[in-house]
């Protein structure tokens, strides 16, 4: 199967199948035409303008993620895509170049408030995003730089979007967007992650990810396939 097969998703369990045949599903459109999500949506089912209204394939982002197992973050150029659990270590041992978090830094290939950052979520995950920013300062008057930081995590892969929670009304009720919990691959995947993230050189992991983009992304040039597996 391929991304520009005619297919239309119309239901949670045809997101999680997507992943699971796909292996790399952005959220958003983007650069490449057909590479999302939101292009092959059912009508209704992306944004559906009834009275109450709802965002469908937001509200089964969390529940996507926890049924299927998959890595959902920022993952593509500051925007959120799936990678399979097949597929996601490989992914994050390109992105990391090899490097654990604290390889990393001793290098110089990280900065110092990345260091604090990534050490507090990863000391406290899984952790939503508002508890996240008050235990690191990151408020009016206080630290600079959550959003940029977070979302650089996210791109090289040690950090993760593992769920969305909501907030509830005095009765219980959920309302209002959900709330990203972060936590790391290693915490969230555990074993499935740690034993073979760095089984292979990034350049094997390389080599294996671009076959399967060729696969599922036929016709589209190599320097936009690239482009998907660079930081």
């Amino acid at each position: 199967m391929t991304f520009f097969d005619d297919f239309k998703i119309d239901s949670m369990d045809d997101v999680i199948w997507l992943i699971d045949e796909i292996g790399f599903v952005p959220f958003f459109i983007n650069d490449i035409e057909g590479f999302s999500l939101e292009e092959h949506m059912a009508p209704g089912h992306w944004y559906n303008d009834t009275k109450e209204g709802f965002w469908a394939a937001w509200e089964w982002k969390g529940p996507v993620i926890n049924q299927s197992g998959c890595a959902y973050g920022k993952f593509l150029r500051g925007k959120a895509m799936y990678v399979s659990s097949k597929w996601f270590p490989d992914f994050a041992n390109v992105r990391r170049d090899g490097y654990d978090f604290d390889a990393r830094y001793e290098d110089g290939l990280a900065s110092f408030d990345d260091k604090e950052l990534y050490e507090l979520l990863d000391a406290n995950a899984p952790i939503l995003s508002k508890p996240l920013k008050r235990m690191g300062n990151y408020r009016k008057g206080g630290r600079k730089g959550f959003d940029s930081a977070i979302t650089r995590l996210q791109k090289q892969c040690y950090v993760l979007i593992s769920d969305f929670r909501y907030a509830e009304d005095k009765f219980g009720n959920e309302y209002g967007w959900g709330i990203a919990e972060y936590s790391t691959p290693e915490k969230f995947f555990g074993r499935k992650f740690t034993d073979k993230v760095y089984n292979r050189t990034p350049e094997e992991s390389y080599d294996r990810l671009f076959r399967q983009l060729k696969k599922i992304l036929p016709g589209v040039e190599d320097k936009q396939l690239k482009k998907i597996l660079s930081v």
